[in-house]
């Protein structure tokens, strides 16, 4: 060994030296609502795109709500980068042929993948109710979009599992649907414990999914926001990760140095486990997905 390869290797972190530069990533975007959050978006989209992305995600809102906004962040990141975007697409307020035409809509610009969503209804709290003449679920939104187009699809999985499912079990017969209908992964909710993840896969293997089940990573900027969002989407927040925040609201820098380390150990430990491709969900803000990704050795080349 020569001296230079000794010298990498004393001064190599013990936490990340194991990470062999095979790890992939992915990034989730919002539609902005204001040209203030238009330019945030940009920067965090020119701030990221130099890790060369598997693809970004941008989002669509509660029934639609933000259908053209959606159609035209995702079309400027065709246009304007070479990253390969994916657009949200979902079951709920619009009928079969709207959501066909909104698909097709993106094929012409160039969009291929497709992250086929049931979606969240209007009023928060109301429960799911399909059009007769719309996609009754996100397994029959698989099956129409590849009538359209051989799209890429991911969807959506839950590892604690989805808050409307009646069980565990009925939950992953939901995903084998989605899955059977054409979808070529699942992307997780997030989750704070990796254990949480290893479980729903070894679950999912055993109820015989073999696809790309990639764990969606939430980097905690905000504490107070993280805990509504998990209330609402039933994932467990650990006392550890609440203590680990407690005293920190007043200070952002601080905040953003433990949120990074929580969230890179928890990635490192992922990568342990088998792990190689990542999710995150930016809030529009690159900072610590660029951080997390430095840490796991995603750099850009």
């Amino acid at each position: 060994m020569n001296s230079t390869s000794e010298s990498r290797r004393a001064h190599a972190s013990p936490l990340f030296a194991g990470l062999e530069g095979d790890i992939g990533v992915s990034f989730e975007f919002f539609p902005p609502k204001t040209e203030r959050m238009a330019e945030t978006l940009w920067d965090a989209v020119n701030m990221l795109e130099p890790l060369r992305p598997r693809f970004v995600s941008v989002t669509y809102g509660a029934g639609g709500s933000t259908r053209e906004r959606t159609h035209a962040t995702v079309e400027r990141i065709v246009r304007e980068t070479g990253i390969p975007a994916a657009a949200h697409l979902t079951c709920v307020d619009a009928s079969r042929a709207e959501i066909d035409e909104v698909a097709r809509a993106y094929w012409e610009i160039g969009v291929r993948h497709i992250v086929a969503l049931r979606g969240d209804p209007p009023t928060a709290g109301a429960a799911f109710e399909p059009r007769a003449d719309g996609y009754a679920s996100a397994a029959d939104l698989v099956a129409g979009l590849k009538t359209i187009a051989p799209f890429e699809i991911s969807v959506g999985a839950y590892p604690e599992v989805h808050p409307e499912a009646a069980s565990a079990g009925a939950d992953l017969d939901n995903l084998k649907r989605k899955l059977d209908a054409g979808a070529d992964r699942a992307i997780t909710q997030f989750f704070f414990e990796p254990d949480t993840y290893f479980r729903f896969r070894d679950a999912a293997a055993a109820a015989g999914v073999d696809a790309e089940l990639v764990p969606g990573i939430m980097p905690v900027s905000n504490f107070a926001a993280v805990q509504r969002m998990s209330g609402m989407t039933g994932t467990a927040v650990p006392p550890w990760l609440a203590h680990l925040f407690e005293g920190l609201d007043d200070l952002p820098a601080a905040r953003q140095l433990v949120a990074a380390t929580v969230a890179a150990e928890m990635c490192r430990r992922l990568y342990a486990g088998g792990v190689r491709q990542f999710h995150f969900y930016t809030l529009n803000r690159a900072e610590l997905s660029y951080a997390i990704c430095h840490l796991l050795g995603v750099r850009p080349r």
